[in-house]
């Protein structure tokens, strides 16, 4: 077992009224994964300026990080290691000058398949539902945003 079996990771929810939420299509590991933007937090590391800095590496541009929306409330082992738990901490989320990523129409719409390969697209809040991502803490969030949205 290991000393620390936790891995922090935060998400963005990017909210458009017109287009819906911002998803990050992914191929890790093998696995074609529909996630939340974001990523892992790094030692040393507040969890605004990691989403900041994983926005910058996946969007290649700033985001301001608004208000905190969900934080894990349940164990959910690392998809990709049964050894250690997942925190995934999410935030809502804009950027400071329109997008400039490119946004598909179609899901996993990547260039070439190849380990880390990501693409953008939008789902628009009435078809917004937990069976479109592939892991249990963003299903949950999508189920809650659904309820937050309805309200």
């Amino acid at each position: 077992m290991k000393l620390f079996p936790f891995v922090v990771r935060v998400y963005g929810i990017c909210y458009d009224q017109e287009r819906g939420i911002l998803v990050s299509d992914e191929f890790i590991y093998g696995q074609y994964i529909c996630k939340f933007p974001g990523g892992g937090l790094q030692f040393g590391e507040g969890t605004i300026d990691c989403l900041k800095r994983e926005m910058m590496e996946e969007a290649g541009q700033e985001f301001e990080v608004l208000e905190h929306f969900y934080t894990t409330d349940f164990f959910v082992p690392s998809a990709f290691d049964a050894d250690v738990q997942v925190l995934s901490i999410y935030y809502f989320i804009r950027p400071l000058q329109p997008l400039k990523i490119k946004i598909s129409d179609k899901a996993f719409d990547f260039p070439e398949l190849k380990p880390d390969v990501q693409s953008f697209r939008w789902i628009n809040l009435a078809e917004l539902s937990a069976n479109q991502f592939s892991l249990p803490i963003d299903q949950r969030v999508a189920e809650l945003l659904h309820d937050f949205f309805a309200e």
